[in-house]
């Protein structure tokens, strides 16, 4: 074989990527382990991808291809921070990719509800976000040169639910159809599309007064609830000791203030000897030593419940359910894995709180949710006291990540009874985003159809363009979701005699869309019209369904 791909990986994006290799026409070969490489025609392949779920694996096969053949273009997978920083120096032609990295975006986006996203193009920053019709016309009456990324057709419509990807700007919509466009800021602008701020890449501090008032709420709940009780006797003893005092005591008068010291001193037993007992009637001695024990017994009980509850405030600081029980508007993430913690480490530096639920106790990633400052909480996320604990009704979203289908499913389910209308009435409750993690685009949607679930993302299918067009030469810009389908930002330098040379842009793939066509040292041209012609050294950047777009990039390389 010559020209072919080498493909390492046996789990649904090691498949996922055979599969739609294999649909754009590309030869493939697969190599389980290093010492299949040679029999896999490691010195004649184009590229090599290593997507398996095993780091050591992916190292291995990595290191041995580039040796074996410097010129193919290696893309491995690596989730370990090091050591995928370790590999990009000096890979050489291909990429160092980490899926959490690729995938955890969208879902943060999802999490916050946001339908914008921004992707750099040519050095031109494009915005594609969403906005509803709010009247009966075409896409090009409302939004004009805008390029619609999608549609989306609303309960009034014939076919609600349905996504139409790319349509023409002839194409009709109605009120409450849902569109994705793509344009600059400015252009979104002016056609009174509503563009949201982007999220921090830096933890916002809390106020002030909001971190003073969490600390004192977080040490009131830690006291024993006797200490109210002994505080209030406390204070009984002091105001009635006061009042005694100012009235009582003689030779001299006593005021309210000199009452409320003497009072003070003598509970506490420090007794400074500018006011004594010992000229006053018996009866008021006796109170005196009545005053005495009781303040010494009172005082010895107020104390302990304050050791005792800085005590417990050390101790919850260790215990995740502690940490959890002071968390409002928070964010619960289900999954302690390489993409759970990226989606955690993302929120947290947006200013988010997070609390992570996890079944396993030896996880790997425990130091650095520690680090983030993240509690954990231990036990099945399928069940309601699990999801109780991490205060599931005060959170803001959800996100169910663990590398099981079926148990994100269940987990959802659970999490849909908990916090449907059922439990509590919707006009008290806002909407609660519950993004699931399935691996499977089918399943993903076919659970999302059948059980309500508005965001369902797939991390293969967020994956895969990057490592197809790393593998094919191809300049993948950026991948984001809309609804259940993945869409992709791609770059194309057409070559001579390849399929799009000559092309014009009605001739493309009707589910795809030509955003930006760079030409030698003119200004980039942006949203060209339906004549404008691609020539050989155009750059073209498109938009698309990624399986669409790869066939659509793949025909600027290959001659017609």
């Amino acid at each position: 074989m010559h020209g072919h791909t080498i493909v390492c990986g046996d789990d649904a994006l090691g498949l996922r990527i055979i599969e739609e290799l294999k649909n754009v026409g590309v030869t493939v070969a697969i190599s389980q382990a290093p010492e299949d490489l040679e029999d896999a025609g490691i010195a004649t392949a184009d590229a090599v991808i290593c997507a398996d779920d095993d780091d050591d694996l992916n190292l291995q096969i990595a290191l041995l291809a580039r040796q074996a053949n410097p010129h193919a273009r290696v893309v491995a997978r690596l989730a370990n921070a090091v050591l995928r920083e370790a590999m990009a120096d000096g890979n050489g032609p291909g990429a160092i990719l980490d899926v959490a990295d690729l995938a955890a975006p969208s879902v943060v986006e999802a999490l916050l509800k946001r339908t914008t996203h921004t992707i750099s193009v040519a050095g031109i920053d494009f915005v594609i976000t969403g906005t509803t019709a709010t009247k009966d016309g075409t896409l090009r009456e409302i939004y004009g040169d805008l390029a619609p990324v999608a549609v989306i057709r609303g309960e009034a419509a014939e076919t609600p639910g349905e996504l139409i990807a790319c349509p023409g700007r002839d194409e009709r919509v109605r009120p409450g159809d849902w569109t994705a466009m793509i344009g600059t800021a400015h252009e979104l602008t002016e056609r009174g599309i509503k563009i949201a701020k982007p999220i921090r890449a830096t933890p916002r501090p809390r106020p002030l007064f909001v971190r003073i008032s969490d600390a004192v709420r977080a040490f009131s709940d830690d006291l024993n609830p006797m200490f109210y009780r002994s505080l209030a006797v406390g204070a009984a003893l002091l105001a009635g000791s006061t009042i005694m005092l100012r009235y009582a005591y003689k030779q001299p008068g006593m005021g309210w203030v000199d009452a409320l010291y003497f009072s003070s001193e003598t509970i506490a037993t420090v007794g400074y000897g500018d006011f004594t007992f010992l000229h006053q009637p018996t009866w008021l001695r006796l109170w005196g030593v009545m005053m005495m024990f009781a303040g010494v017994a009172t005082t010895a009980i107020v104390v302990a419940f304050v050791a005792d509850g800085l005590l417990s405030q050390r101790l919850s600081h260790a215990a995740s359910r502690q940490k959890v029980r002071h968390l409002n508007r928070h964010v619960v993430v289900v999954g302690l894995g390489s993409f759970g913690i990226q989606v955690a480490g993302m929120l947290k530096a947006a200013g988010h709180d997070v609390a992570v639920i996890e079944r396993s106790e030896d996880n790997r990633y425990l130091s650095a949710a520690a680090e983030l400052g993240v509690p954990v909480i231990f036990g099945d996320a399928t069940l309601r006291q699990t999801l109780q604990a991490a205060r599931i009704e005060e959170a803001r979203a959800v996100a169910v990540l663990t590398q099981d289908d079926m148990v994100n499913i269940e987990t959802g389910i659970v999490l849909k009874e908990m916090l449907g209308p059922r439990t509590l009435p919707e006009i008290h409750r806002p909407d609660v985003p519950i993004v699931l993690r399935i691996y499977d685009r089918a399943l993903g949607s076919a659970v999302g159809t059948r059980f309500k679930f508005e965001y369902v993302r797939s991390t293969v299918d967020l994956a895969t363009p990057w490592f197809i067009g790393a593998a094919m030469g191809l300049d993948v810009q950026g991948t984001f979701s809309v609804g259940h389908r993945s869409f992709m930002i791609g770059a194309v330098q057409v070559q001579p005699g390849s399929e799009l040379d000559g092309i014009r842009m009605f001739e493309l793939s009707t589910h795809t869309r030509v955003i930006a066509i760079s030409r030698g040292q003119s200004p980039v041209r942006l949203h060209p019209r339906r004549d404008t012609q691609l020539i050989a050294g155009d750059t073209a950047y498109l938009v698309g369904p990624y399986r669409e777009l790869l066939d659509t990039l793949r025909k600027g390389q290959s001659a017609g």
